[in-house]
């Protein structure tokens, strides 16, 4: 694909860089939809699209590299794409901010990978030792010179770096490396070519984040204001998706002598509390009430469980789509990181 040049960006446009092409790209634009902010490409040939939800962003459509590129210099705002080439690209200065670290896709470790063969190095120490039997220094190649770079010389094992576009896992075999740093999700492709993880040898936890150009943060009360917009959704979905709503009916003698048999259960407090209400029964006895409570999706038969074990009934399960906090938690780090002050 070619490398699509950002004109000049006027102070009153604010753009975020999405990924072009892949998985990270399908990921990124269901997370948007899933938030309640869906992209609109009207012409899937065009670099640019619409969030209607938030009318003065313009989306952009770039290679993962190239987003943290135009983050850094300005051109573009923010941008959605892998921790790894935040961190290999994202240059000294601080210009870049991560507003979110977790946005639970493209998740995957930069490591440290040697052959099958050298069967009396599987950590550091034993690289080390490896590494200074050689008669020059260790051959590693890599996407990620940087990262790489920093994690060797920390842990001050003799190398040179070799850098390769191609596909890393025949370096060795093929004899231009010695080993390789590399992504790595399931390490099935490893295995296959007869490569095996260091044990400590882990350089970065990676998956996709939300980045912002600080000046733009600091000087455009629109890139604020837009940035508040994409946390309070972003944050607001994610939490949700960890949760469902229940409801419930139980007899008892009123709101607080429920709650109290609630609280007594580990699962079924609610964020909060529960929320408890009168159900107005059509005869027999009136003693009901509607509970409401949100728990973890994980936690669901143990909630069920003990709804039933203090008599409740009727029980529906909802998914939640948002829940929004008294403040977004990463919106407040973001201002006390620009120094800005909340109040």
């Amino acid at each position: 694909m070619p490398t699509f040049k950002i004109p000049n960006k006027p102070d009153h446009i604010v753009r975020l860089s999405l990924p072009s092409k892949g998985r990270l790209a399908e990921d990124s634009l269901s997370l948007l939809k899933d938030c309640g902010l869906d992209v609109y490409k009207p012409n899937p040939r065009q670099y640019e699209a619409r969030i209607p939800n938030v009318p003065e962003l313009t989306v952009l459509f770039q290679r993962p590299g190239d987003i943290v590129a135009g983050v850094r210099d300005g051109s573009v705002d923010f941008g959605i794409t892998g921790l790894d080439i935040v961190e290999e690209r994202k240059g000294p200065n601080g210009d870049i901010l991560i507003l979110h670290d977790e946005l639970a896709f493209g998740k995957c470790s930069l490591a440290l990978a040697v052959p099958e063969t050298l069967g009396d190095v599987f950590n550091l120490a034993s690289l080390k030792t490896f590494t200074d039997s050689l008669p020059s220094p260790l051959r590693v190649a890599t996407k990620f010179p940087v990262l790489t770079e920093r994690f060797l010389n920390k842990h001050e094992i003799s190398h040179t770096l070799i850098s390769s576009e191609g596909t890393l896992e025949l370096a060795p075999s093929i004899g231009y490396a010695d080993m390789i740093s590399d992504l790595v999700s399931s390490g099935q492709t490893l295995r296959d070519n007869r490569l095996r993880l260091l044990e400590d040898g882990l350089i970065l936890k990676s998956q996709s984040v939300l980045i912002a150009n600080r000046k733009a943060l600091k000087t455009n009360p629109l890139a604020l204001k837009i940035a508040r917009q994409l946390l309070e959704y972003i944050e607001a979905h994610l939490r949700a998706n960890e949760n469902v709503a229940i409801f419930a009916n139980i007899r008892g003698a009123s709101p607080e002598a429920i709650a109290e048999l609630l609280f007594l259960q580990p699962t079924v407090g609610g964020l909060q509390g529960p929320t408890i209400s009168k159900v107005i029964v059509r005869d027999g006895d009136p003693n009901w009430y509607a509970v409401n409570v949100i728990v973890n999706r994980n936690k669901l038969f143990n909630a069920i469980t003990e709804l039933r074990g203090i008599g409740g009934s009727g029980v529906v399960v909802m998914p939640v789509d948002y829940i929004f906090e008294e403040e977004t938690p990463r919106y407040t780090a973001m201002l006390n990181a620009l120094g800005i002050n909340n109040k």
